[in-house]
């Protein structure tokens, strides 16, 4: 039997590296080692799959304990000697409220369930859930776009046909468990169902491992998709694929594929929720007395009007000409913010403009902010 692979070497991380730490260094050799970067160079797909493999069982709390107990870990769901809590139902080692009942009152609230003995286990719900991340400009996040993805994932291993055992053998319902996948323990006056010691939650025991899978039932693989984006998603969104994610073992329904999206940022729009914001600057004459501007929008530009005396920070909007919204029907709006555009310097004509400007303007604004009408600067002088 092959030698049990070094994840952590892997993946260039301690034994005591964080979740966060396992994650950066996922990301950072998938990125190097992802099969769209390196097309037709079999070494690096290589490579990509067991990166992927080493951080299907690092970054899986329950995976990576039983890998650092010494476990048999193939990173393939339900492999021999390894656990994937996440592919039994509620029903099963999980069962949580209702085993609690069953083991109080001798079967009371676990009747539906599968008894000791029997010779029958509950049955996995699905293959795993699988997540990716893609790259979208953000005129591909607004208006939607088509990508490819290659998703690392698993399929039934050719030699065994998914069963894990080597061809002419069969795995044989386990004895402790008697096919269950759990064995209870007593903690007290209450009977907790845990995974089986023996076939690790499996139900079955492969007494001769197919040489191939090593008893997994499985080998990883890249499959390559073509996925719709749909118009108006942001950074972060995830869409789910039903049934791409890994296919399991032994002809459990797949899981599902969740891809993340990852938008870049557009110098101009600024997204805020259902929206996109504009900043425009004015010039001072163009907020003093009023003017129209053109400004952007997705399908090309408009002209807005500026009213006459308009502060800095007013905020115009044009209803329905944001991004599509994913989450109901229309699109959101689109929404102008006017700054005043101070200059830093003046060169002497315009020094001299803003002084008869400075004379012509009457009054001063800063009075009402004095009980006796003076202004502060009034204030200061005496």
């Amino acid at each position: 039997m092959a030698e049990r692979p070094d994840y952590y070497k892997v993946l260039g991380v301690g034994k005591n590296a964080t979740d966060e730490e396992i994650k950066k260094a996922y990301r950072k050799l998938a990125r190097k080692y992802h099969p769209d970067r390196n097309p037709g160079d079999k070494q690096a797909e290589e490579r990509f799959k067991e990166i992927s493999q080493a951080h299907d069982v690092l970054a899986d709390p329950d995976k990576r304990k039983a890998y650092d107990r010494g476990g048999m870990f193939s990173g393939f769901t339900g492999a021999a000697g390894g656990f994937d809590p996440s592919q039994f139902s509620a029903g099963g080692f999980t069962g949580g409220f209702g085993d609690i009942l069953s083991n109080l009152f001798g079967g009371a609230g676990g009747g539906s369930r599968a008894q000791a003995g029997t010779g029958q286990r509950p049955p996995q719900a699905r293959g795993r859930d699988l997540e990716t991340e893609v790259s979208l400009s953000f005129d591909q996040a607004v208006n939607g776009t088509q990508v490819s993805l290659s998703v690392p994932t698993s399929k039934a291993c050719p030699t065994c046909n998914g069963s894990g055992a080597r061809p002419g053998t069969s795995p044989r319902v386990c004895p402790v468990c008697n096919g269950r996948g759990v064995e209870a323990q007593s903690q007290g006056i209450f009977s907790i169902n845990q995974p089986c010691s023996n076939c690790k939650g499996s139900g079955t025991v492969i007494e001769h491992p197919c040489p191939t899978c090593e008893g997994s039932g499985a080998q990883r693989s890249i499959r390559k998709l073509r996925v719709n984006i749909p118009a108006g998603v942001r950074d972060g969104s995830r869409i789910k694929l039903a049934g791409k994610g890994d296919p399991g073992i032994r002809g459990v329904p797949p899981g599902d594929l969740y891809v993340i999206t990852r938008v870049a940022e557009s110098e101009i729009f600024k997204r805020n929720g259902d929206n996109l914001e504009v900043e425009v600057p004015l010039t001072i004459p163009e907020a003093i007395r009023g003017a129209v501007v053109e400004v952007p929008t997705l399908a090309g530009s408009k002209r807005l009007r500026v009213a006459p005396g308009t502060k800095h920070g007013t905020v115009q909007r044009l209803r329905g000409e944001g991004p599509p919204r994913l989450a109901g029907k229309g699109n959101g709006d689109l929404r102008y913010r006017f700054v005043i555009d101070v200059p830093a310097s003046l060169s002497a004509e315009q020094r001299e403009a803003v002084d008869r400007l400075s004379h012509v303007m009457n009054g001063d604004p800063r009075a009402k902010l004095f009980p006796d009408g003076r202004s502060q600067s009034k204030a200061g002088e005496r």
